[in-house]
């Protein structure tokens, strides 16, 4: 069975390894989410700890999924600091853990995103994947629109330069 929870910083701080495990399995598995060396933790800590300052901050908010206790998934609720993007926030991070993969997880976790985004008043989410991966399908299949792509846009872990999709849904 699979729980969905919304952490909050201070909730989020004693569980920082398990967030670093989901991140490092997806980054070891060849995800492009930012990091190319599964074997940097020290790096991968680092980021967690900046968005669980964010999460205290109020400029974001992280949603994870639980598998028989064992945090398995990731999404992040992003939203914008500048007065003119207040309507808008960003998907990121949705990381769904290798073994845990095939089992509707992510998509669970994108429908709970947005339902947390529309409630907070967003009208509009943006996100942005690497071109070609499975992800795309998934977000096309929820209704995302593709706005374009960017070549070269990120390193992945086989030290390529691929494209990134990004894309848009509009909130109603």
């Amino acid at each position: 069975m699979i729980e969905i929870e919304r952490l909050s910083a201070t909730q989020a701080q004693p569980l920082l390894a398990a967030l670093c495990d989901v991140l490092q399995g997806c980054v070891a598995d060849g995800a492009s989410v930012g990091f190319i060396d599964a074997d940097d933790r020290a790096a991968i800590a680092r980021f967690w700890q900046d968005k669980i300052y964010s999460l205290a901050s109020g400029d974001s908010q992280l949603l994870v999924a639980y598998q028989q206790g064992v945090i398995v998934a990731t999404v992040m609720v992003g939203f914008s600091a500048m007065p003119n993007g207040r309507h808008r926030a960003e998907i990121s991070k949705l990381l769904v853990h290798p073994r845990a993969r095939r089992q509707g997880i992510a998509r669970r976790l994108m429908q709970q995103a947005e339902q947390l985004a529309a409630a907070q008043g967003k009208t509009l989410l943006v996100l942005d994947t690497r071109s070609g991966d499975v992800a795309t399908d998934l977000y096309l299949s929820m209704d995302w629109q593709i706005a374009g792509s960017i070549p070269m846009y990120a390193e992945s872990t086989e030290g390529v330069l691929d494209a990134t999709t990004v894309m848009f849904k509009v909130l109603r």
